[in-house]
C-alpha cells in the first residue's frame, strides 16, 4: 500500500510539473521559481498587513491585539452599528487601486495577502457575517495587481480553531487547529473553494497554507508532528481542483523550524520562512540553505522586517546573495518608520489607545473606561480612515532605499 501511494504521488508530481510548464503559471525548476516567462523569478515586494487582518500594535495597541479585541473595544467605544460602518470603510480605505499603483512604481514585483478565514464563512468578523466578502475583497485587490503586472501570494494568517496559539491568528491561546478535525475540515475546504475560484488566474502566484503555525509559546512536542500531514491533506484537496499554483508551506514555529518536513511531495512547493531580529550574517538562513541543496527545492522568506533601515538593507542583500526572494512586513503602518509608507496618528486617538489598553473586565468597568467625550473618540476613528488613504501616506525613502526600490 505504501509503496502504491508513493507511486500515485510521484505520478502527480510528474504530472503537475508537465502541465505547469510554459503555460502562463508560476513553476518550480529546482531551487528556482519560475515565473510566467519561464525564466527564474526572485520575489521583490510587501506583505499587506493590517488591511484583512487588524494587528494590535499597528492600532498602537499593547493589551488588545487579536482581531476579535479590537473589534470587541471598538464595538464598547461606538456601538455596533457605527462599529460596522466603521470596518466596511476600513476595508475600502486601508488599501486601495492607488496602494498597488504606487507599489509597481517603486519596483515591487509581487505581494501577500494575509487573510482570515472567517472571510469565507458567515461567522461574524469586522461587522458582517457574508461568506462571500473574502471572494469580494481578494477579487478587487487582484484585480488591481493585475492591471499593474503584480503577482499575488494568498496568504492563510487565521484558520479555524487556530494554527499558531497566539493573537496573530486571533485563537484562544493555542493551536486548537490541528487537534480538532471540525477546524481542520473546514480549513481544507476553505482552500478547496478559494483554489476553485482562482485556479486559472494566472496573476496569482500560489496560496500560502497556514502562517506561521505552532508558535514557541505552546506544546511544539504534542502538536509539530500534525503539521505536515495537514498541509498534505490540504494540498490534495487543492489539487483535485487547481494544479496550476505554487503551494508556500511554512514551517513550525513561527515559519523558522523545517525539521518538521520530510521529502517534497508536490511538485510546485516553495518552502517559507519568517526572521526577525536576528543578525545579518549567513548563519541566520544557512539551515534553509541547506535544506534548499538537500531536496533541491525553492525556499523564500515570507516575512521579515519590522527594523532599522540598516538591518533592512543588510538582511535584503544577505537573501538576494543566496538567491532567496522576500516579502518585507508590512506596507503601511500609522506613524512608524519600518515600512513601505506611513500615515499621522489622528487627533485625541490617544483617548482610543488608553480604552484599549485599559482595564474592561466587567462591565462596569467598560463603562467607566469609557472617554467621557464620545464625539472625539468617533472623529478620531474617522480620521483614521482618512489618514490610511495612499493619498494621506508618507513614503519611507529611507526604508525603501534599503529595499532597493525607487
Amino acid at each position: 500500500m505504501k509503496l502504491k501511494t508513493a507511486l500515485l504521488m510521484a505520478m502527480l508530481c510528474l504530472s503537475i510539473k508537465a502541465s505547469g510548464q510554459g503555460n502562463g503559471f508560476f513553476n518550480t525548476r529546482g531551487k528556482e521559481i519560475i515565473g510566467p516567462d519561464n525564466k527564474s523569478f526572485l520575489i521583490r515586494g510587501t506583505n499587506l498587513g493590517n488591511w484583512l487582518i487588524p494587528e494590535g500594535y499597528m492600532f498602537k495597541f499593547n493589551k488588545t491585539n487579536a482581531p476579535r479585541q479590537i473589534s470587541e473595544a471598538i464595538n464598547e467605544l461606538i456601538g455596533p452599528d457605527k462599529a460596522k460602518a466603521f470596518w466596511e470603510k476600513y476595508l475600502d480605505a486601508y488599501i486601495t487601486q492607488p496602494d498597488i499603483h504606487y507599489l509597481k512604481s517603486i519596483g515591487v514585483n509581487s505581494i501577500r495577502v494575509p487573510f482570515h478565514y472567517k472571510l469565507f464563512t458567515n461567522e461574524d468578523y469586522l461587522g458582517a457575517n457574508d461568506p462571500e466578502r473574502g471572494f469580494k475583497l481578494l477579487d478587487r485587490v487582484i484585480g488591481w495587481c493585475r492591471q499593474e503586472g503584480i503577482y499575488v501570494i494568498l496568504d492563510m494568517h487565521c484558520a479555524p480553531g487556530g494554527q499558531t496559539g497566539d493573537n496573530i491568528d486571533d485563537s484562544y491561546g493555542d493551536a486548537y487547529l490541528f487537534e480538532n478535525q471540525g477546524s481542520r475540515d473546514l480549513t481544507i475546504a476553505i482552500w478547496k473553494k478559494i483554489a476553485a475560484r482562482y485556479k486559472s488566474d494566472k496573476t496569482v502566484m500560489g496560496y500560502d497554507l497556514l502562517n506561521e503555525p505552532i508558535s514557541t509559546r505552546i506544546d511544539t512536542g504534542r502538536l509539530n508532528p500534525y503539521l505536515e500531514p495537514l498541509y498534505k491533506q490540504i494540498t490534495q484537496a487543492i489539487r483535485s481542483v487547481d494544479k496550476n499554483h505554487l503551494l508556500f508551506l511554512g514551517g513550525a514555529q513561527w515559519d523558522s523550524n523545517f525539521k518538521i518536513f520530510g521529502a517534497p511531495f508536490d511538485a510546485k512547493l516553495v518552502y517559507t520562512f519568517h526572521k526577525y531580529w536576528t543578525k545579518t550574517t549567513p548563519d541566520v538562513i544557512q539551515q534553509y540553505v541547506d535544506f534548499r541543496e538537500k531536496y533541491n527545492v525553492p525556499i523564500y522568506a515570507g516575512e521579515t522586517g519590522e527594523n532599522n533601515d540598516t538591518w533592512v538593507a543588510e538582511f535584503r542583500q544577505l537573501l538576494e546573495k543566496n538567491n532567496i526572494g522576500w516579502h518585507y512586513w508590512p506596507y503601511k503602518k500609522m506613524l512608524n518608520k519600518s515600512g513601505v509608507v506611513e500615515f499621522k496618528q489622528p487627533e485625541n486617538y490617544d483617548k482610543v489607545i488608553a480604552y484599549a489598553e485599559s482595564d474592561r473586565q466587567t462591565f462596569d468597568a467598560i463603562r467607566k473606561a469609557k472617554p467621557a467625550n464620545k464625539a472625539e473618540v468617533e472623529e478620531a476613528l474617522n480620521d483614521f480612515l482618512k489618514n490610511c488613504r495612499f493619498e494621506n501616506c508618507t513614503p519611507n525613502n529611507g526604508y525603501n532605499n534599503a529595499l532597493g526600490f525607487k
